[in-house]
Order: structure tokens, then C-alpha cells, then sequence
């Protein structure tokens, strides 16, 4: 995504597994690189994550 990832838009480099395609690829965004997931950020279920990040995206946007 050359101009960045708008917030509620799934990222094109996730599999059907959302799982990163690019991980460890130079390619990869340094903002991906960076991002040091949490319980936080992450709880303890998929569909835990999805509400934290939806809700991150809409504070961030």
C-alpha cells in the first residue's frame, strides 16, 4: 500500500490466515517492523484483537 494503510481497510499483504506475506522481507514497512504487539494491543482472542484494532484505527484516523 504505497500511500499507507487507511484506518478500516485490510492491509493487502495479510493472507487468508491473517498472516503477514511480507514478514521478514525487506519490503516490509517500518512501521510493521516496529510494531511490538501486546495483550494490549492483541487480548486473548481473534475477535478480541479485531475490536482493540478497529477501535485504535478509529482513534487514529
Amino acid at each position: 500500500m504505497p500511500h499507507g494503510k487507511p484506518a478500516g481497510v485490510r492491509c493487502v499483504q495479510l493472507d487468508a490466515a491473517n498472516r503477514c506475506m511480507i514478514f521478514g522481507k525487506p519490503e516490509r514497512p517500518a512501521v510493521c517492523q516496529s510494531l511490538q504487539p501486546s495483550a494490549d494491543m492483541c487480548g486473548a482472542t481473534q475477535a478480541e484483537a479485531m475490536h482493540i484494532l478497529t477501535r485504535l484505527e478509529q482513534l487514529t484516523a
